[in-house]
């Protein structure tokens, strides 16, 4: 075989985070890619011991619910494990179609489609809607599926500082002289620091500017708003957003994800999105669990989940506080599942989140660049199903392990 003169493949090599990786490997301290061994409960089974689980999506613990786990068995046992192709050919089932009118009801919307993944959903929406020419103008702090669907449309990117509205309104500005389709697009909660898009603000601006407004709301459906159906709700500006996203793979206890809003769009992206025409349609079992999960959430007993999920993320973020870590406030003090605890320094954020493993409490890590730089986090969240006593028992190992921590490394941040 001839020697390349130009390997693609170099730089797997020496690339910047080999040397972190190694260390981390060689020291058991890497975060990622632990073993689940049971359901995804707020007590789970992990490598052999039982831990409590403050890193999970599942905010309203219905992946272990049992008319989530009937609805999953009853579209196995009638439509098989999968269905080996595209929804455009033999991919669709009923429970597609049932589905994609639920959500269009909840989201109160014309038409949904739903896809395999969440991500996808992104990939969908912005590659195709968008194209050379147009402007998208994101938040610094979207998901990464955002910022993929973003480079795929080959559109003019125009990022600005997260939640600032004043960036926002320059780079509104900017992209008017731009000459094509503008378009902003921000996560209603953001995966990370847990906080709510001030979208009244940005719906304003956006027709101030004469914009369309996307809305991802993969950690907002199914939590905040009075029908859980997200922070376009919550803040009162559905009739303002244009577009809406959501997953299945959080609240409603299944993988997938959903683009919701008006039939026009929705039926273009039906035939035109390369993401959701190419791609095989989900397994059955997802689809079946994610509408019995809806069909909960839209009950009288939904209501009551979203409270119990709020109530437990006060609980743990005054916890917390009341503990001595430095917690991520949110504008208005709005809650959500998702409550962060910053630490800084990216080896401390590891090396405090092996001390909470070997304790019992299993917890996520963010570090750059996930984060900015000297940003790094904690991502603790909780769900519906936590009892107080487990969050006690959490919060009781958190301070001990502080306190221990402090003693060998140093302070956290106050």
């Amino acid at each position: 075989m001839a020697s390349l003169s130009h390997d693609v493949f170099a730089k797997v090599r020496g690339h910047e985070r080999a040397e972190q990786l190694r260390a981390a490997r060689e020291a058991d301290l890497l975060p990622y890619f632990r073993t689940l061994e049971g359901p995804a409960g707020p007590v789970v089974e992990m490598e052999g011991a039982a831990r409590i689980m403050l890193g999970s999506n599942n905010y309203l613990g219905l992946t272990g619910d049992a008319r989530v786990i009937e609805g999953a068995q009853a579209a196995l046992n009638r439509y098989g494990t999968g269905l080996t192709g595209s929804r455009l050919l033999n991919g669709t089932i009923a429970l597609h179609l049932e589905l994609e009118q639920e959500i269009a009801d909840w989201m109160g919307v014309e038409e949904a489609l739903v896809f395999t993944t969440g991500h996808q959903a992104n990939l969908a929406a912005l590659g195709t809607l968008l194209a050379p020419g147009d402007t998208v103008v994101a938040d610094s702090g979207d998901h990464a599926s955002i910022l993929d669907g973003c480079l795929l449309s080959r559109a003019k990117l125009r990022a600005f500082r997260h939640n600032r509205m004043d960036k926002l309104e320059r780079a509104l500005e900017k992209a008017a002289g731009d000459g094509g389709g503008v378009l902003v697009v921000v996560d209603g909660v953001f995966s990370m620091e847990g906080d709510v898009a001030p979208l009244g603000r940005i719906s304003e601006l956006c027709a101030r500017y004469g914009t369309r407004l996307m809305v991802d709301e993969a950690h907002g459906a199914g939590v905040l708003g009075a029908r859980g159906a997200g922070a376009s709700e919550l803040l009162g500006v559905e009739d303002r957003v244009d577009l809406r996203m959501g997953t299945f793979s959080k609240s409603l206890a299944s993988c997938g994800g959903f683009l919701a809003g008006d039939h026009e769009v929705i039926d273009f992206l039906r035939v035109q999105s390369r993401a959701f025409l190419f791609t095989a349609a989900a397994v059955p079992a997802a689809v079946g669990a994610a509408l019995a999960a809806l069909r909960i959430v839209r009950s009288e007993e939904g209501p009551q989940l979203l409270e119990r999920v709020l109530d437990n993320a006060a609980y743990l973020h005054g916890g917390l506080r009341e503990r001595g870590f430095k917690v991520v406030e949110h504008e208005g003090d709005q809650m959500t599942p998702i409550v962060p605890v910053i630490v800084g320094d990216d080896w401390k954020a590891v090396l405090l989140w092996r001390a909470l493993y070997d304790a019992g409490v299993f917890v996520n890590v963010a570090i750059h660049p996930a984060v900015p730089p000297g940003g790094a986090l904690l991502r603790t969240s909780v769900m519906a199903t936590h009892d107080r006593a487990t969050l006690d028992r959490a919060l009781d190992v958190l301070a001990s392990v502080k306190t221990d921590f402090e003693a060998q490394h140093g302070p956290l941040p106050v």
